[in-house]
């Protein structure tokens, strides 16, 4: 029976190894085949709070509990990059968003992009920057602390800049993240006191491939109506599609030259980090009750968060190769 059993789970076992083993061309296939199969959005939509569960049980699982004691004991660095993507970027964002009158032009669009900036990192950045090569542990770090933090400051910005546009109030919304949030940290904690982290980590490749399927049940969920949009109205949606790549490179770029004096790699490394915002998580605490607009946002920025990590493979390792060799030679200088 067990020999049955063994049998019936390794060919999935090596799929979702091999699958993991993809890296970064995998996170970009997601999305053109979250456009090509529109009614396997249809049919995953109603799965997106779940899918966000398990992105966030999977990290949750893959915390690194001594690099993380040890970034928490050099605090400045992590709480000056918390700061900015927990207050400084939703304060920015929603300053552009009535500068520029896109309130009042479009509500639909100025909600998305407030969710956007309120919303902490995506929960797969840690994985993300590891197959770039960049420095995982401190984005994990980050990531963390701004998550723990969330719940209130979303709360607060919705209430502050957020109104009438907003479903639910401001405060529901801070309580069902912080309720997504400790759920899916409690089933990660009893999954790593059941199997071990020797355990998680010599299956790290599987659970890679795991965390690429999920990643296409929530692209499908939130674009499975992407064609359709873009055949009816092609230039609206063309024009969603780059504000929401200018967004992604502008919030790259500015936290990577704020933060370079650390380093170029690790400034890079937390840029990434801020650039990817986990949508999903404001999706599932709103229950997807948004407007279209914002829907169509949600989902157009999906081509950035899977595309640019593989488009900036190559800046990652020549700045980790850059960063090597710095180190390599500061060693040799001390000996």
């Amino acid at each position: 029976m067990a020999s049955h059993l063994r049998s019936l789970f390794a060919l999935p076992l090596r799929g979702l190894t091999w699958l993991g083993g993809q890296g970064t061309r995998a996170v970009a296939a997601i999305v053109f085949i979250a456009v090509a199969v529109p009614p396997l959005g249809a049919l995953l939509r109603p799965y997106v709070t779940e899918a966000i569960f398990f992105l966030l049980c999977i990290s949750f699982m893959r915390v690194d509990l001594v690099a993380l004691y040890g970034h928490l004991r050099r605090p400045a660095l992590v709480a000056a990059a918390t700061a900015w993507t927990t207050i400084g970027v939703p304060l920015i964002v929603a300053l552009a968003a009535y500068v520029s009158g896109l309130t009042t032009s479009s509500p639909g669009l100025a909600l998305a992009l407030m969710l956007q900036g309120t919303a902490s990192p995506m929960m797969a950045s840690p994985a993300l920057a590891a197959l770039m090569g960049l420095d995982a542990t401190l984005v994990l770090v980050t990531l963390v602390t701004s998550t723990a933090l969330v719940p209130f400051t979303a709360s607060l910005f919705a209430s502050l800049f957020l109104g009438g546009m907003l479903s639910i109030w401001p405060l529901t919304l801070g309580l069902k993240l912080l309720g997504i949030l400790a759920a899916s940290l409690l089933a990660a904690t009893i999954i790593r006191r059941l199997f071990g982290t020797e355990t998680i980590q010599r299956h790290k490749r599987p659970i890679d491939g795991l965390n690429i399927v999920i990643l296409l049940v929530f692209a499908s969920a939130v674009m499975g109506n992407v064609a359709t949009d873009l055949i009816a109205d092609p230039l609206f949606t063309i024009a969603v599609a780059l504000l929401a790549f200018m967004v992604y490179f502008t919030l790259l770029a500015v936290t990577t030259l704020i933060f370079r004096r650390i380093g170029t790699e690790r400034a890079f490394a937390i840029g990434l980090m801020v650039s990817q915002r986990n949508l999903g998580l404001m999706l599932a605490a709103t229950a997807g009750a948004l407007p279209a607009t914002t829907w169509l946002y949600f989902a157009l920025t999906q081509f950035p968060i899977h595309l640019a990590p593989y488009m900036l493979m190559p800046i990652a390792r020549r700045l980790t190769a850059r960063a090597n060799t710095s180190d390599g030679a500061t060693a040799s200088s001390a000996t």
